[in-house]
């Protein structure tokens, strides 16, 4: 099949884009706002975008308070989303209105950071503390929910131990959620090891 997203019909019952880039990594963004109100929301638009100095994205098409927060304070806090926490990362995506405190409606526990004002969370075995260092504007079909990547530079970064194994991080340690399409999910629970110097010979 061929389309022209917005300009000629797909024929499917579903936009398939986003299942055609898949997986896509969930990243538990923190922010809070000028007042100091946290806000906890899950991110299936977000990926690392450099590696020196590390940065990472993500992209705002749904939840406005976590763009106006990046915006209004140039913090956050990306947390790698693990699959054991899904109930906790599926109640943070309920549309609470801004200034409502989604740790507490999710029953989680705030731990502090160390560089930026946005919180931790308790039980995540990854956190980064960033910085904004861009705020790109999107197009979007809605003017009051408006569309942005917003682009941080990691200034923290908090591993727990226990998934350091052998002096690397082992993400089937706590197997990190990932985005497929539609309402799909994966967990990544099986790695394999593949040098680029192996299809050289």
């Amino acid at each position: 099949m061929f389309y022209e997203p917005g300009k000629t019909a797909h024929n499917l019952p579903h936009d398939p884009f986003k299942a055609c880039v898949a997986p896509r990594p969930i990243g538990w963004i923190s922010t809070v706002d000028k007042a100091g109100r946290p806000n906890l929301a899950p991110y299936s638009f977000f990926n690392a975008v450099h590696g020196n100095p590390p940065m990472v994205m993500f992209s705002s098409g749904g939840s406005v308070d976590s763009l106006r927060n990046a915006r209004d304070t140039s913090e956050f806090v990306a947390a790698v989303a693990p699959k054991s926490m899904l109930r906790e990362i599926n109640f943070c995506s309920a549309p609470l209105p801004p200034g409502e405190d989604e740790f507490e409606y999710a029953g989680l526990e705030k731990l502090p950071a160390k560089c930026v004002k946005p919180h931790l969370i308790k039980g995540v075995p990854i956190h980064m503390e960033c910085e904004v260092f861009q705020i790109v504007e999107l197009p979007s079909a809605n003017p009051e929910r408006p569309c942005a990547m917003v682009i941080g530079t990691v200034v923290g970064l908090h591993i727990d131990d226990a998934i350091i194994r052998d002096g690397m991080v082992d993400i089937t340690l706590f197997e990190p959620l990932a985005r497929l399409g539609y309402q799909e999910y994966a967990s990544i629970s099986e790695t394999f090891t593949v040098k680029r110097e192996d299809f050289w010979k």
